[in-house]
């Protein structure tokens, strides 16, 4: 059965986040990771997190925590609201996004000014500014 991808592109997961958290494909830009990190929160994909996040932080990374904060979020919306650079042929890029969430029954919005970076051809997460 089909159903729409979390990440707010009204496509279906399996055209959509779903190649990516499988490791089918790579996101082609820093965009298409930031969606695809948010809908793995949702999903609860733990391994697809950890390995999207550059090396210099992974280790800062705990997977039980990851995964116990995972199972407590619910998504309501995603809005990138800016990218720069992040592009098919860039080594670095930034998203600007609006993540309303929630968690426990408690609503809340997370807006982020996100860093991305290669490794090995692939995009990661580097860090964020609140």
């Amino acid at each position: 059965m089909s159903r729409r991808c979390p990440c707010g592109q009204k496509l279906d997961y399996t055209a959509c986040c779903g190649p990516y958290l499988t490791g089918a494909k790579a996101p082609p830009t820093a965009a298409a990771l930031m969606r695809s990190r948010y809908t793995a929160y949702l999903e609860g994909a733990v391994d697809y997190l950890i390995a999207t996040t550059a090396p210099e932080h992974r280790g800062e990374l705990d997977r039980e925590s990851l995964r116990a904060y995972c199972s407590t979020l619910r998504g309501v919306s995603l809005k990138i609201t800016e990218t720069t650079l992040g592009g098919p042929r860039d080594a670095t890029g930034f998203v600007t996004f609006e993540a309303t969430l929630r968690s426990n029954g408690k609503k809340f919005v997370q807006r982020e000014r996100s860093r991305f970076t290669r490794e090995h051809g692939s995009w990661v997460y580097l860090d964020g500014e609140l």
